[in-house]
């Protein structure tokens, strides 16, 4: 398609920026190695319309015209390819939550963690970043309701949970925040991991991250050096 006339057709295209950043931060989340080869799906929601990543669609190569809009209640409203198998969990966060995007990685050491674990400890107060302990959810089929009500239900006051033996999902005010939050729940996995290696981790106490949560609010002031 011409360059000119590829502007045009993006002009008219229903939520282009949206779909847009589906591509943006699909390349981002596979350059980060949060997502493999086709695993994985990202979504933003504009009003009650949802643009999603395609079923079996590479993430670092997706055009916007690839990705489809659905609305919120399921019903393709945009583009030819079918959305990912996944869009159902998507649907059921938006519908919990006031959030405006999701995603959804396999990770490696969130991989692990959701197949060991029940839950992630806080071992960092980074932790309190994504709400406090990640909850597992428990095991369902891809693509299923029961699967979506679990991690509906794992999410509550969350940005993020992990999916027994599957991956994991977080969510944010825009694809920005739900990147950035992935790569925290990622980065707190991995520690817990290695740390588990070498010995016993030590698990943040309730009174610590009290603690933390005051100090975020009551920051020291530094005085100004006079002259």
């Amino acid at each position: 398609m011409p360059l000119l006339a590829a502007s045009a057709y993006f002009d008219r295209m229903l939520l282009a920026e949206q779909r847009r950043l589906l591509c943006e931060y699909g390349r981002r989340v596979v350059g980060t190695g949060l997502v493999l080869g086709t695993s994985g799906n990202l979504s933003v929601r504009a009003g009650d319309l949802v643009a999603v990543t395609p079923a079996g669609g590479a993430l670092d190569r997706l055009e916007p015209e690839s990705c489809p809009v659905v609305d919120v209640e399921g019903h393709l409203v945009d583009g030819d390819l079918q959305p990912s198998s996944e869009t159902p969990m998507h649907l059921a966060v938006y519908a919990s939550a006031d959030v405006r995007a999701v995603v959804h990685t396999h990770s490696t050491f969130g991989t692990v963690v959701a197949t060991t674990m029940t839950e992630l400890p806080p071992i960092h107060y980074n932790t309190l970043l994504l709400g406090g302990i990640v909850r597992v959810a428990d095991y369902a089929t891809y693509g299923t309701p029961e699967l979506a009500a679990n991690v509906r239900a794992a999410l509550d006051g969350r940005r993020a949970a992990l999916l027994a033996n599957h991956g994991g999902v977080t969510v944010g005010d825009d694809l920005e925040a739900a990147f950035e939050a992935a790569r925290l729940l990622e980065w707190l996995c991995e520690v817990y991991v290695r740390a588990r290696s070498v010995g016993e981790p030590r698990v943040l106490t309730e009174e610590q991250l009290a603690e933390v949560v005051h100090r975020s609010r009551n920051p020291p002031r530094f005085p100004r050096r006079e002259g």
